[in-house]
Formats: C-alpha cells, structure tokens, sequence
C-alpha cells in the first residue's frame, strides 16, 4: 500500500509544480499589465494638463 500512494503523489507532483509555475506566471502577467496602465494614464493626464486640455473622463 505504500508504493500506491507513492506513486500518486509522483503522479500528482509535476501537475501541481506547473500549476504553480502557471499561477505565478499569469499573475505577474495581469499585475505588469495593470502597473503599465496606471503610468500610461497618469503620463497621459500629465501631458493633457501641461497643454490645457481638461482631464478624460
């Protein structure tokens, strides 16, 4: 009975890692992207106040 659940958790173990592997991934993915707007919108209200124009809505 050993060797069973030895062989499961061997079977479950890669699955799990690049699952791990994934979420880090991904999640670094959407906080970058969510970063990279903020700058991008605060540059852009930056560069309408430094010509007058009004700030987007």
């Amino acid at each position: 009975m050993d060797t069973f659940w030895a062989a499961v958790a061997w079977s479950l173990l890669p699955t799990l890692a690049v699952s791990v592997v994934f979420f880090f991934v991904v999640r670094g993915i959407i906080r970058f992207d969510r970063t990279e707007r903020k700058v991008h919108a605060r540059i852009e209200a930056e560069e309408r106040a430094a010509r007058g124009l009004p700030p987007r809505a």
